[in-house]
């Protein structure tokens, strides 16, 4: 009898580009954590840049920029957390419950469409719609004699506008994963439930939810293991000076002081930081969720 890697090769040949992937792009690079812990001078090296220890750790938690930053990272992951991850699973249960096969690839291929439009086509838009003096909504206010609205410099509307955007943007795509564990559902539950008597609501409460349970629980927790990453190019392109103090998040942060100062030791502390708050919490919380009784990420 061959070997199992002579039988199975074609499935390690699929395989391989995934892993490559994870090698080149995700394990090599964690070589420069190194310079967490080093004053990088681009021209000694890594070998040569004389190590500081834990001197940009604590550079970076005395600083009052970091109680900022910290603050509105956890806000906007709050924000994307408990009010942006329900609306996919509802909108996959909504479309669950279309019967008509043509409604239902309408609706999907219409709210899975901004999903492939860049950040920066959003920010155009969004500009274009909500700018102060030229933008298309303030200037319909202007006319009917109302207020101009400051969506873009007043920091009380940046996290709406955040939120706003997302939904817009990731709404539809975020629903494929859960339209897919629905699918899965033997349509047998359902005719069961109809014969004993059960509506619509109590098939929705007692199978489709259930059913949605442990994807929704395993996402939840890859969520948690992201809280410190809000996304940076929508942030970048939403910022300014005027709605700094809400908007500025360690992505933007880092971009600042590590791409246009050169603080490459002091970033690389900041990006471990992210990493090991990410990794405490996925840890936590899938411990927690094994506790109760689901499966988990692991």
């Amino acid at each position: 009898m061959n070997p199992v890697w002579k039988r199975s090769w074609p499935i390690y040949l699929m395989i391989f580009p995934g892993l490559l992937f994870f090698i080149v792009f995700r394990y090599i690079p964690m070589g420069g954590l190194v310079l967490a812990f080093k004053d990088y001078d681009p021209f000694s090296g890594f070998s040569g840049s004389p190590w500081v220890g834990f001197d940009h750790f604590h550079r970076l938690f005395t600083q009052q920029d970091f109680w900022i930053i910290l603050r509105n990272t956890f806000v906007l992951s709050g924000i994307n957390l408990f009010f942006f991850f329900p609306i996919p699973i509802a909108m996959a249960i909504l479309l669950n419950e279309v019967k008509l096969p043509w409604v239902r690839k309408l609706v999907q291929t219409t709210i899975y469409i901004p999903h492939f439009v860049s950040w920066v086509v959003v920010a155009g838009i969004t500009v274009v719609l909500f700018a102060t003096q030229d933008g298309g909504i303030n200037k319909l206010l202007a006319e009917h004699g109302r207020q101009r609205m400051e969506l873009l410099t007043d920091p009380s509307y940046f996290q709406a506008l955040f939120l706003t955007q997302n939904i817009w943007k990731e709404m539809g795509w975020g629903t494929i994963i859960f339209l897919a564990s629905l699918a899965s559902v033997d349509p047998g539950l359902y005719e069961a439930a109809y014969v004993d008597g059960a509506g619509r609501w109590r098939q929705l409460w007692h199978i489709t939810l259930p059913s949605l349970r442990t994807i929704v629980v395993i996402m939840f927790i890859l969520r948690l293991g992201q809280i410190m990453d809000v996304g940076f190019e929508q942030i970048f392109l939403l910022q300014n000076s005027l709605n700094l103090s809400v908007s500025d998040v360690f992505d933007t942060y880092v971009y600042r002081n590590g791409v246009q100062h050169g603080e490459f030791g002091f970033t690389t502390a900041m990006g471990l930081f992210k990493s090991v708050v990410g990794l405490v919490l996925l840890l936590t919380f899938n411990r927690l969720a094994k506790k109760f009784g689901e499966e988990g990420v692991y």
